[in-house]
């Protein structure tokens, strides 16, 4: 398949600004593959999708504040500080990117209160910088105070306080994501309670978003893009419980693209989950084989973007793309505070 098969006009109205007043009431349109019919549901009816035995995996990344303001020694100019990823968490050594680029070089300090500042060790492309910051272990505690939400770049207006919590899941643990499990947005805990109690297991996993997520695709010939690597985790007691539910005959629900994505990174020739940690880089479009996911809960992707090539491999292209239509007819909202997709 090409880049341009997953051309489409979004117009700027369809795109989320803000999410459902109660997450779990938002749209859900279901895909069935095998019968080809679409169908209009709120999000809290998915439990009736599910029945005791399957298994509900998650990623269990919690978004970190990682737009920072601060101050450059002597000059006092601001600058943006966008956090993508810790290397090092001993020396607090973090790759960035900055803005203004232009006023930032290697030896710079950039202060942001009394207590902050890093100091920038190392250029990594026109707009990264790797930096130090001034206090090792945890920097997550001290930008968690100061630090802003980082809203996908196609809401096109400021984090406001609220952000701080509509755009992490219920089930966020593990700082680490610059970009949140979208699809994961949709549930509350009294969804998760009623699921459990159903007698649906729920398999965390863990895979850090970042950034790549919204960088455009810039080749025509998909077998040439790569994509950003990003840190994942598969805790051997989650592989466990779904590689039970599929000895059973249960079916695995996968909430959103990076659950699957670390899933597909990890399977045995035998077609179950193995216990595994470290980066993938993973590229799922069509047409692909998934190994471990039943069903996919998903939101509606921009136009050429990874993910809807993701979700069209799932699906099947003709049947997503006329699905995508009937969305955009019937009002649903895009993107990351968008509606969501089961897809079965």
């Amino acid at each position: 398949m090409k880049l341009s098969d997953f051309r489409y006009n979004l117009p700027k109205t369809s795109i989320a600004k803000h999410p459902a007043s109660k997450r779990d009431h938002s749209k859900m349109m279901v895909l069935n593959k095998e019968k080809q019919t679409i169908d209009t549901k709120k999000f809290v009816d998915i439990l009736d999708f599910m029945e005791k035995g399957d298994t509900l995996v998650i990623n269990e990344t919690k978004v970190i504040q990682a737009r920072l303001f601060g101050k450059k020694e002597r000059t006092n100019a601001k600058i943006e500080v966008f956090l993508l990823r810790e290397l090092n968490k001993d020396e607090a050594i973090w790759d960035v990117i900055v803005d203004p680029a232009r006023k930032v070089r290697i030896g710079n300090r950039i202060y942001f209160n009394d207590k902050l500042w890093c100091e920038v060790i190392d250029n990594t492309t026109s707009r990264g910088r790797t930096v130090r910051f001034n206090q090792p272990g945890n920097i997550f505690k001290a930008v968690e105070k100061i630090g802003l939400t980082p809203l996908p770049p196609y809401i096109k207006r400021d984090p406001v306080p609220e952000d701080k919590d509509d755009y992490q899941t219920v089930f966020a643990k593990v700082d680490g994501a610059v970009a949140a499990p979208t699809a994961g947005l949709h549930f509350t805990t009294e969804l998760m309670d009623k699921i459990k109690k159903k007698g649906v297991k729920i398999a965390p996993v863990l895979l850090h978003i970042g950034l790549g997520t919204f960088r455009p695709v810039e080749v025509e010939d998909l077998t040439k893009h790569k994509m950003d690597s990003e840190f994942f985790e598969i805790y051997p007691e989650s592989a466990e419980t779904i590689n039970k539910t599929i000895t059973s005959k249960g079916k695995v629900f996968v909430v959103g693209t990076s659950c699957t994505r670390a899933l597909e990174s990890s399977v045995t020739a035998e077609g179950f989950v193995k216990p595994n940690r470290g980066w993938t880089d993973k590229f799922i479009f069509p047409p692909y084989e998934f190994k471990i996911a039943d069903a996919l809960i998903t939101n509606f992707h921009a136009p050429e973007s990874t993910l809807i090539m993701l979700a069209s491999a799932f699906a099947g292209y003709d049947f997503l793309m006329k699905a995508y239509k009937k969305a955009m007819k019937d009002g649903y909202r895009f993107l990351s505070y968008g509606d969501a997709m089961l897809i079965i």
